[in-house]
């Protein structure tokens, strides 16, 4: 009998993937990663994948693992996959195959099975890291399979089996959302979400977050502090990683914080609509990124602005254990030291407002940017700064007139 190690969450894909498994003649231990998710019943899927035919089902926290060594290197490097997503799912799935792979190791797996489909990015995180981290394991990927897709072409025959079997899922044919999540964030896509004359905000019951127009309609205002870029106390209360993190989700949830909608690109080369919430890491973001105006010097802060994007592809892709990202976080770790001080924020309806921000580390020279008389900025030495800068410019015009 084969012997594979499952990333289990008890949704919908990995529930019916664990039973087939089971058919197929598998031995599965199925591994929850405890990741802070905010909904779900931990005992409850553990003993659902037990019921399922699982040899073993176990439960593997890595709540701060995932706040203090995955998402706050990004929260330094400000990546943001195309602008807009705070890659809450991207960042956790290399934590998850690693996690499942230490078990792997200890059950005597030879295989390691994943619940994402042939179309999605997950398949790519979850392989990339295995073939970094285990070279020799094989990776089981069900949705790849034509056995599989044969009996399930679709989630709605996944919700079918599971009535039939009895079951238990969140996930129904009227509401057959994807959804995922961590502390970081949720997620949510497919379904009635792939019609793009819907409104995502307005279909999606979000889990982390009220609406912005159901929000109090007085202001609370916040301080966050931060050493070296990590965010490190909230309201001058230092706290962990994780919990530092489950705390800006409540204050930043009740508010209307941090839900988007957008297309994106895969990896795999199509579009693909997706709804977030991550509150938390909005207020995270939006305050690390002030304290960088304030303490970073302008061509490294630019510097790090042309890399970003590379970041988050990187990590969008699965390639967190890869040399050049190895390089990267060395980089970023040194640029981040002077990152160092609080800011202070109003909350109110879903908008983040700077009161307040100061760091020993300051570069802002009030003296110098003043635009009231005096100060300490010689205006006559910009002319000759500005002859030197255009001494190209005039040549190239000499030879080359433009028309005007």
């Amino acid at each position: 009998m084969a012997c594979c190690v499952l990333a289990y969450s008890g949704g919908l894909d990995t529930t019916v993937i664990l039973r087939w498994l089971v058919e197929q003649g598998h031995q599965v231990h199925a591994v929850y990663v405890d990741l802070g998710q905010p909904c779900e019943d931990r005992e409850a899927i553990l003993r659902k994948a037990e019921r399922l035919g699982a040899a073993s089902a176990r439960l593997v926290d890595a709540r701060e693992e995932l706040c203090r060594d995955f998402a706050f290197p990004i929260l330094q490097w400000q990546a943001k996959y195309e602008g807009m997503y705070l890659l809450g799912t991207s960042i956790a799935r290399p934590l998850i195959a690693r996690k499942c792979l230490q078990v792997g190791r200890e059950v005597g797996a030879d295989a390691f099975a994943h619940g994402a489909t042939g179309k999605g990015n997950d398949q790519c995180r979850f392989q990339l890291v295995a073939e970094a981290l285990n070279p020799r394991i094989k990776v089981i990927a069900p949705w790849r399979m034509p056995s599989f897709r044969q009996q399930f072409p679709g989630r709605r025959e996944m919700i079918e089996y599971c009535e039939k079997h009895g079951i238990p899922i969140k996930a129904s044919v009227e509401r057959p959302y994807s959804s995922d999540e961590n502390c970081l964030h949720i997620s949510y896509e497919a379904g009635k979400l792939e019609d793009l004359g819907v409104c995502g905000v307005d279909l999606v019951q979000f889990g982390m977050t009220v609406s912005p127009e159901e929000a109090p309609d007085k202001p609370e205002v916040i301080e966050v502090s931060f050493e070296q870029g990590r965010p490190v106390s909230v309201n001058g209360h230092r706290l962990g990683a994780f919990e530092l993190v489950r705390t800006l989700n409540e204050i930043g949830g009740r508010h209307g914080i941090g839900r988007i909608d957008m297309v994106e690109n895969r990896f795999v080369g199509m579009k693909s609509r997706g709804v977030y919430e991550a509150p938390g890491m909005t207020i995270l973001y939006f305050a690390h990124r002030v304290l960088e105006q304030l303490t970073l010097d302008r061509d490294l802060l630019h510097l790090c602005d042309r890399l970003a994007p590379e970041v988050a592809e990187m990590v969008y892709y699965g390639f967190w254990y890869h040399p050049k990202m190895d390089a990267l976080m060395a980089f970023i770790r040194e640029a981040q030291k002077p990152v160092t001080g609080q800011v202070k924020l109003r909350l109110f309806k879903g908008n983040l407002i700077v009161v307040e921000r100061s760091s020993p580390c300051s570069l802002y020279d009030a003296g110098l940017a003043t635009m009231e008389a005096g100060g300490d900025y010689d205006q006559t030495d910009a002319e000759g700064f500005l002859r030197i800068q255009g001494l190209p410019i005039r040549v190239f015009a000499r030879i080359h007139p433009r028309d005007f």
